[in-house]
Order: C-alpha cells, then structure tokens, then sequence
C-alpha cells in the first residue's frame, strides 16, 4: 500500500536502516574526535609538567 509520499511500505524499513547506519557512523566519528581533543589535552599536561 502506498503512503502519502508515494513510497511502499517496504521502503520504510530501509529508509529506517540507512537513517540508523549513518547515525551509527556520525556517533562514531564523533567518539573518536572526542578520545582525539582529550589525547590532546592530556599531552598539553603531560609537556606542561615537564620542567
């Protein structure tokens, strides 16, 4: 049966999918660039106390 937009039912479920993945995707990226800032600060503290 088809909806108001014109897709099947079926394409929800893989619209659902690709939506899911690529949020999947932009969790990760964002983790990693967070353990990449926190590595960075660590490094500012582990050359500032140097001395």
């Amino acid at each position: 049966m088809n909806d108001s937009t014109g897709e099947s039912a079926g394409d929800g479920t893989s619209e659902e999918k690709r939506r899911r993945k690529a949020m999947l995707i932009r969790a990760g990226i964002y983790i990693f660039a967070t353990h990449l800032f926190a590595g960075f600060v660590l490094l500012l503290f582990a050359l500032g106390d140097r001395k």
